[in-house]
């Protein structure tokens, strides 16, 4: 489900026609050797094109119109070996509407002393050009990303790798579509936002869907359908009956599997890459779907409670942007306020994302006061433990915000008998008093997507492509 098609980032290398014909051809074999040697260093997540060498308004220009069109093409890197005069920049700058990332780096990695020349200092000339270039970008206002250092080093190709990742999703925001099965939970601001300006900014379709166009999709699926998911349960999950017979659970958990199939059939149908349910609206369903989210969470669908669609939409980019890994929706619950423990417990009524479980998951029911239906099945399980950022999008009327604070996640010690859903624990930074008073004051929601795949850059990397505004806590 996270397949987003085959992409590729164009290459493009400055330089300019005062220093001769050789002096460009030795700056194309130069560009070939680093496109190949970076291609095959596994470290970039997607592959590099180079194109013809920028010498020329007219041939940036035709490069950056191509780089629009294709829809395989999810950006540019553009390194400037010689100096490479601005102006021929602009046009196509101006004209370029996918993310842009400016690798100041040079071919050489050291001066070469005892036989540097005019010749050398013309040709290898990084250092110049990448001022001109950098003006122009920053007088564009152009929003690019900037890696500096020498290409073969692992970090700077690790900083490629990150951006390319954000190019991507960024890219797929625009594909996003959020079906909302039900309203929002009744009384709560947080939740709330103009669906129009989010599509505006961030390229979201958000659509309202009754319940009763789920259900119909739900009762529509075979018990043989139900069978081969559940038993795709039992080769996955520890089934843990707890204090209800196994007829009567299997009974509970298989509504689940129903539902799952069901949700699934509507999303595909719709070309829905995202969705939200709600408690307070299950009309026609016999429990809330808990099991059922979990795993088509872990399939890369985006998701949040409460008909939070906000949240399911970062939800859904952000698993984009980490190829799904360590990534979901969650919720702040309670704190453990003990002297040099303090913490957050986070979780959900049950869903849990289970890219985040560290333990092997266990099917379990247990009866949900909210929603007034049947006890429903969710996966329980300990969170990971690493260093994480975690986001929350709020709507203030005039603007939208994103509140980004850094967090170590730690496996729990004690263990929770009694406790039937999923958790994770996490320390927040700078420290727990000054961390969770900014958030507050930050106007932070309690639903949130957290990662420990991405980094905070990453984040910001993002936020500065879509004009958003940035309350960061670290």
């Amino acid at each position: 489900m996270l397949e987003t098609g085959k992409k590729e980032f164009w290459f493009v290398v400055g330089s300019q026609h005062l220093y001769g014909e050789e002096a460009l051809q030795e700056v194309k074999s130069h560009a070939e050797q680093l496109v190949a040697s970076l291609n095959n260093s596994g470290s970039l997540p997607y592959p590099i094109v180079l194109q013809e060498l920028a010498v020329t308004a007219d041939t940036i220009t035709k490069i950056m119109k191509e780089v629009n069109y294709r829809d395989e093409v999810a950006g540019v890197i553009t390194w400037m070996h010689t100096f490479s005069p601005a102006k021929m920049w602009i046009h196509g700058t101006k004209l370029l509407q996918k993310p842009l990332l400016h690798l100041a780096t040079q071919y050489n990695e050291s001066i070469p002393w005892k036989t540097i020349d005019m010749d050398f200092m013309n040709l290898n000339q990084s250092a110049h050009g990448d001022r001109e270039y950098g003006f122009i970008n920053a007088r564009l206002n152009k929003k690019n990303k900037i890696v500096v250092g020498y290409w073969e080093r692992p970090e700077v190709q690790q900083q490629v790798a990150d951006w390319m990742d954000v190019a991507v999703a960024y890219n797929e925001s625009f594909a996003i579509k959020v079906a909302r099965f039900g309203d929002n939970m009744r009384n709560v601001a947080v939740t709330e936002g103009d669906k129009v300006e989010a599509q505006i900014q961030f390229g979201w379709t958000v659509d309202y869907f009754g319940i009763g166009d789920l259900v119909a999709v739900i009762d529509a699926v075979t018990d043989e359908d139900v069978e081969k998911t559940f038993a795709e349960y039992k080769e996955l999950y520890t089934f843990d009956y707890g204090d209800y017979d196994e007829k009567t659970w299997e009974a509970h958990v298989k509504v689940q599997a129903k539902q799952e199939i069901g949700l699934r059939r509507f999303l595909e149908a719709g070309g829905y890459t995202a969705f939200s349910s709600n408690f307070e609206d299950l009309y026609g369903m016999q429990q809330l779907p808990g099991l059922a989210v979990q795993r088509l969470m872990a399939e890369g669908y985006g998701f949040a409670g409460e008909g939070d669609w906000k949240t399911a939409a970062i939800d859904r980019l952000l698993k984009v942007m980490a190829h799904n890994k360590d990534t979901g929706f969650m919720e702040d619950y309670t704190y453990e306020l003990a002297a040099g423990k303090e913490s957050i417990l986070q979780s959900h009524m049950m869903e849990v994302d289970p890219t985040l479980a560290q333990t092997k998951p266990r099917v379990v029911v247990s009866p949900l006061s909210m929603g007034d239906r049947e006890d429903p099945a969710r996966l329980v399980f300990d969170g990971k433990a690493g260093e994480g950022v975690v986001v929350s999008m709020a709507d203030f009327g005039t603007h939208y915000k994103l509140l980004v604070n850094e967090v170590s996640c730690f496996e729990p010690t004690e263990e929770a008998p009694n406790l039937p859903v999923a958790r994770v624990l996490w320390e927040v930074k700078p420290n727990f008093h000054d961390g969770v008073q900014a958030w507050i004051e930050a106007g932070g929601g309690h639903h949130t997507v957290v990662s420990l795949a991405l980094t905070t850059d990453q984040i910001l990397t993002w936020a500065k492509l879509v004009g958003l505004e940035v309350a960061l806590i670290k």
